[in-house]
């Protein structure tokens, strides 16, 4: 048990998350269990339900956990404390069977609703297929939402009903949204996350934490070296290891750049969405040139696999420096001519402002974070709050809006581009020599002359491919900013070296489990524009 977590009865759950709530611990992070059937020296319950929280500095997080009876698999809900436990608790259903007990509506999120089974439970059997025959109506959540609303039975004749997505460009991946609407107001809405289905954490289970890295890539595929370094980080901080001040300033320099596409990408999508397709290409350009350097750096476009725990695969190329500067100018560029086309554009401002607000205690209690929240007017970075990797002593801001509707998300990521490039600036400047990866040959494979040369160095190679990285038993919490908010990682380790459980806290699923919500009230057109705004990566929320 680490020093952040709380081991309590299941009886105690509601009482315990109340009182830490009371006492600042506003932010509902995660909800995920542990299935122990297989875990040495296991004394308790099979099952644990954990619990991760934030407090209201965002300085500090806890985790809580709880043993649940065997022969109920029954826990309290605490859905009506935070919105974020809606979803979570749904997931954790899906995943592993746990009952919460008094949600409103505990049902599939993930899997199929025909699906038989819990596939994250030690004992279910991964080559079993379960194919989906039949579409899913959703009005066993429509009609209770519609009476909650205040509609009779009778009333629903006179609302139309519709699908959006997940079969159209504007859904932004496998995302299906039902809707009720009158005219072309939106009276309620009921979200499917889709079938992307990746098995990430099913997958994690039978490869080397090295092995690992590889999956991380296609979480939030549009900024993929932030989830290597978010990764890598908790492994790193499990095995209690600091790599080298180079690696560091790398990983910042490369992580940034990342997270300058991620927001690319998200704006130019979303004026495409608002009709605005040359905006696309001024942003997608520099976007490219950006992936080309990439590619040369790392040897992947998209896909890049760049982390290694313990380090960094490459150290910077001779002639980086040069590349780095002219994609700047280019972004910088690429910026300032889309902004030119819609700052001060009637129609940009009127289909953006005042549309798909999210308000500011709706989002923490949703578990929204990243530039969603920080539009909302909440000041959030994990960059800030929790610095890692020496953020403190760098000079950036912290990017705010006033209103969280569309017009403040996009202007914030336009903004934080331009912080991400004041980092990278001071990077580069600061970049030191010395080493790129740790001399810890439990960790780090060693150098091909080593491997070649000596018989020390070729079995330290096999032993590291084939028996993976011993990462000592326990359980941890480990985050990161990432392009869409706190990226985290709660991962269980036996003592071998392969995971026995890692749980991803992706930021597109909370704000996912939110868009219903905020999307009532408004135009189906203004629901499309709000999704793009928000940046969802089905790769991230499915998992």
């Amino acid at each position: 048990m680490h020093k952040n977590e709380l081991l309590i009865n299941s009886s105690e759950i509601r009482n315990t998350i109340s009182k830490l709530k009371n006492d600042g611990y506003t932010l509902l992070l995660d909800i995920t269990a542990i299935d122990y059937l297989n875990y040495p020296d296991a004394t308790n319950s099979r099952f644990a339900v954990v619990y991760v929280l934030r407090d209201h500095t965002f300085k500090k997080f806890i985790t809580v956990k709880t043993f649940v009876d065997d022969s109920t698999l029954t826990v309290d809900t605490i859905s009506d404390m935070f919105y974020s436990a809606n979803w979570a608790e749904r997931e954790t259903y899906d995943q592993y069977g746990i009952i919460f007990k008094g949600h409103p509506n505990l049902k599939r999120v993930l899997n199929h609703h025909q699906f038989k089974g819990h596939p994250l439970r030690k004992d279910y059997p991964t080559t079993k297929r379960q194919i989906c025959t039949e579409t899913e109506s959703l009005m066993d959540e429509m009609t209770p939402l519609l009476e909650s609303y205040g509609y009779s039975k009778e009333e629903h004749e006179d609302l139309m009903f519709l699908n959006v997505g997940p079969s159209h460009p504007a859904s932004h991946g496998t995302i299906r949204n039902f809707v009720a609407m009158e005219g072309e107001t939106i009276k309620a809405c009921v979200t499917e996350v889709g079938y992307l289905h990746r098995g990430f954490e099913k997958s994690c289970e039978s490869h080397t934490y090295s092995q690992v890295i590889p999956y991380t890539d296609r979480l939030n595929y549009c900024s993929a070296i932030l989830n290597n370094i978010g990764y890598s980080k908790a492994v790193e901080e499990m095995l209690d290891i600091q790599i080298t001040p180079r690696a560091k300033m790398i990983r910042i320099i490369i992580g940034e750049l990342s997270r300058i596409i991620d927001h690319l990408v998200c704006n130019a999508a979303n004026m495409v969405d608002l009709g605005g397709l040359t905006n696309f290409w001024y942003l997608f350009a520099p976007r490219d040139k950006t992936y080309d350097l990439l590619s040369k750096l790392t040897g992947a476009r998209l896909t890049n696999t760049y982390t290694r725990i313990g380090g960094l695969e490459f150290d910077l190329y001779d002639g980086f420096e040069k590349d780095l500067d002219e994609v700047i100018k280019d972004i910088e560029k690429g910026i300032a001519d889309a902004l030119s086309l819609v700052e001060h554009n009637k129609i940009f401002l009127d289909r953006t402002q005042d549309v798909g607000v999210i308000k500011e205690d709706f989002a923490i209690s949703a578990g929204i974070t990243g530039p969603n929240l920080r539009a909302s007017g909440v000041a959030f970075d994990l960059r800030k709050n929790a610095p890692y990797y020496g953020y403190e002593n760098f000079e950036f801001d912290i990017v705010i809006g006033s209103h969280g509707d569309v017009y403040d998300r996009i202007m914030v990521k336009f903004e934080e581009i331009r912080q991400s490039i004041r980092i990278i600036k001071q990077a580069m400047k600061e970049l030191p020599d010395g080493p790129l990866n740790v001399d810890d040959q439990g960790v780090f494979l060693p150098a091909k002359k080593d491997v070649y040369g000596n018989i020390e160095g070729l079995m330290n190679q096999f032993k590291l491919t084939f028996e993976g990285i011993k990462v000592p038993k326990g359980e941890y919490y480990g985050s990161t900013e990432g392009a869409n908010g706190e990226l985290g990682f709660h991962i269980t380790s036996d003592g071998s070296g392969t995971p026995y459980k890692i749980k991803c806290r992706p930021p597109c699923f909370y704000s996912l489990g939110a868009y219903a919500r905020i999307v009532e009230g408004g135009m189906l057109a203004d629901a499309i524009v709000t999704m793009a705004s928000m940046n969802f990566i089905a790769g991230e929320f499915d998992r």
